[in-house]
């Protein structure tokens, strides 16, 4: 994520392992792929951050679960990691206004021979 001269917060989930309808090639399109993504939500920042300051004025780390989670559609195709990684920002920046820009990462398991990590990163700024 790109710093700047302001205060943020930034919420992360790392390493959830999920099962997508993801695929190109005809061994793909018909069986969920198992992909590990991560998912870090930048956030305005409360004035300050006391004891006592309520939910509110952070975000549930929850929600950035279920948009990697239950919010992806379990009957629904996408062709590239791309298009699952666009649905899982747009869920975040659905969630909450305060959000003005999500990183995903997604790692395709099925891959990796030897423990390496291929796939993507995807970041959008709040239009």
């Amino acid at each position: 994520m790109e710093l700047q001269n302001e205060d943020y917060l930034i919420l992360e989930v790392e390493n959830l392992d999920v099962n997508v309808l993801t695929g190109i090639y005809s061994e793909e399109t018909h069986l969920p792929q198992p992909l590990r993504i991560s998912i870090r939500a930048r956030l305005k920042m409360a004035d300050r951050y006391d004891p006592e300051t309520p939910l509110r004025a952070s975000k549930n780390y929850m929600d950035l679960k279920h948009a990697a989670t239950a919010a992806i559609p379990s009957d629904r195709h996408f062709t590239l990691i791309e298009a699952v990684a666009e649905h899982i920002i747009d869920t975040v920046f659905l969630q909450d206004d305060k959000v003005d820009q999500v990183e995903v990462k997604i790692v395709k398991l099925a891959l990796s021979e030897r423990g390496e990590n291929i796939g993507i990163t995807m970041s959008r700024r709040r239009k």
